[in-house]
């Protein structure tokens, strides 16, 4: 399957700016990228990153710097017709082989992995009309979008791709279930867990 792997190689993960300044939120960014890639690949997918500026990477890339949606219709157009397309975001540190083998496996003509907050962490779309619309509250959006095309939808169920690292509190399932490339460099960076009020935080080490 052709997987499509978004990612903003210009000003990645600003909403950790209070923990990791713009070099490193760029490191722990192509951590998580390889981490993907590595995945998709194990799960017998063919993955294509679709980035903001040229990278290098372990994997073709098709350089787009518009805003998310429109880049990802283009390809979808081009694409569905003749076969799935899945999209896997490059932030899914937690993602696993098994995991995306069963999102390519699911049944619909559109399957969705929902993520916190409301967004969508993943899909396959399998329906030539899907287009995909990023902006608010995706996961409603998508589900509405595929109804108006009569699109039959799956849900896919998953913490390990439902799990996208943006903010403090993603790190600490990083670091909780995570043992990659990206979980790797946040401890060799001083990150650990700690208990405070009996919940789990991360703190870093001078």
């Amino acid at each position: 399957m052709r997987v499509l792997v978004p990612f903003d190689a210009e000003r990645p993960k600003t909403r950790l700016a209070d923990l990791l300044d713009e070099r490193e939120r760029s490191a722990l960014a192509r951590a998580m990228l390889a981490d993907v890639l590595a995945a998709v690949r194990a799960a017998g997918g063919e993955p294509t990153v679709l980035s903001t500026a040229p990278i290098d990477v372990d994997a073709p890339v098709r350089v787009d710097d518009r805003a998310l949606t429109p880049a990802v219709n283009d390809v979808l157009a081009d694409a569905v017709p003749e076969s799935p397309v899945a999209v896997v975001m490059a932030d899914l540190a937690l993602a696993t082989d098994d995991a995306l083998a069963g999102l390519f496996a699911s049944e619909g003509d559109v399957a969705i992995v929902p993520g916190r907050g409301g967004g969508t962490n993943a899909l396959v779309v399998r329906h030539p009309e899907f287009r995909v619309d990023y902006h608010g509250l995706s996961y409603r959006d998508h589900r509405r979008i595929a109804e108006e095309i009569d699109a039959d939808v799956a849900v896919a169920d998953s913490h390990r791709l439902s799990t996208d690292v943006d903010e403090r509190a993603d790190l600490v399932e990083l670091l909780l279930h995570g043992d990659g490339r990206a979980t790797a460099w946040l401890r060799d960076a001083g990150f650990e867990l700690v208990v405070e009020g009996g919940r789990a935080d991360v703190t870093r080490s001078p």
